[in-house]
C-alpha cells in the first residue's frame, strides 16, 4: 500500500510547505490538507516539487465557523457562499495540482437541502471535469460533526446516484465509517466502485491506526485484494509529536503485498 500524510492533523503545528517536507522525509507517498487558503499557492507548489509528493486532496471553505457552520453545500440559505467556495477550492486545486476537491456538505437536513446538496455538487462536476479533477462527498459521524447532512455511505450513494457526474466520488473514511456504520470492510467490498479516495484512523479515538477496535491489517489487505493502488490518506490525531506516532508506517502488515 501506499500513504498519504494528511496534514490537518500531522505535523499541525507546522507551515504547510514545511509539513509536505516533514512527509517526504517521514516516508510518504503522498500528502493531503484540509483548508489550505491562508498559505499562498506558490509556497505549497514550489514544497511539492522540492519533495516529488503529489496532493491528493483538499476541502472547501467551512463558512462561518464561528457562527458554528462546518461546510456550505447542502444549506438552502448559503448556495452563493457554497459555489464561491467551490470556485475557490477548485482554482487552489488547479494552482497547486491537486487531484480532488472534498465539497463539504454542512449542517442541514430535510429534502431541500438535499436537492441543494445535489444541484451544487452538479455545479462542482460540471467545473471540474474538464480540469480533470474529481469532486469528493464524505459522511461524518455524528460525535464529531453534530447534525452534519451527509451521514453515512448509503446517504452518500444515493447522492451520487441521482448527481448523476462520473466525476462524482465517495471519500470513504473509514474511523467515520467505523464509528457509523461498524461494517468496514463489508462497505468497502460494497461500495469499492464509487470510491475516490480512502482515509484511516484508528476508531473510537481517531488516533494511530495500530490501535483501536478496527482491524486495519485486515483493512489493507482487502483493500490491496480489491485492487485499490492510490495512496490511503493518513487523517489522524497524533499523541504528542507526529514522528513519534509513525511506527505503524514500516510494519509489515501496513505493506500487503499481492
Amino acid at each position: 500500500m501506499k500513504f498519504s500524510a494528511n496534514l490537518g492533523f500531522l505535523w499541525a503545528d507546522l507551515s504547510l510547505p514545511d509539513a509536505i517536507r516533514a512527509a517526504k522525509r517521514a516516508g510518504f507517498d503522498a500528502v493531503e490538507c484540509h483548508w489550505p487558503y491562508n498559505t499562498p499557492p506558490a509556497e505549497v507548489t514550489e514544497a511539492l516539487l522540492e519533495t516529488g509528493l503529489p496532493m491528493l486532496g483538499l476541502n472547501t471553505a467551512r463558512g462561518h465557523v464561528t457562527r458554528g457552520e462546518n461546510g456550505l453545500a447542502a444549506v438552502p440559505n448559503r448556495i452563493n457562499a457554497a459555489r464561491a467556495a467551490i470556485d475557490q477550492a477548485i482554482d487552489y486545486a488547479v494552482l497547486t495540482h491537486t487531484a480532488n476537491i472534498h465539497v463539504m456538505a454542512g449542517i442541514a437536513n430535510g429534502p431541500t437541502a438535499c436537492k441543494t446538496f445535489i444541484e451544487n455538487l452538479r455545479y462542482a462536476c460540471h467545473l471540474a471535469a474538464p480540469l480533470g479533477k474529481t469532486i469528493l462527498i464524505e459522511p461524518l459521524n455524528a460525535h464529531d460533526a453534530p447534525n452534519y447532512f451527509l451521514r453515512d455511505t448509503e446517504q452518500a450513494a444515493e447522492i451520487i446516484d441521482k448527481a448523476g457526474a462520473p466525476n462524482l466520488k465517495l471519500m470513504f473514511d473509514c474511523y467515520h465509517v467505523g464509528r457509523t456504520e461498524g461494517r468496514v470492510i463489508s462497505r468497502l467490498r460494497t461500495l469499492f466502485p464509487l470510491i475516490g479516495h480512502v482515509q484511516f484512523a484508528s476508531v473510537p479515538d481517531r488516533g494511530a491506526p495500530d490501535q483501536g477496535a478496527v482491524d486495519y491489517a485486515e483493512v489493507f489487505a482487502e483493500l490491496n485484494t480489491l485492487g485499490y493502488t492510490a495512496p490511503l490518506g493518513a487523517e489522524y490525531r497524533p499523541e504528542g509529536k507526529t514522528e513519534d506516532s509513525l511506527g505503524w508506517l514500516s510494519a509489515d502488515w501496513a505493506r500487503p503485498s499481492r
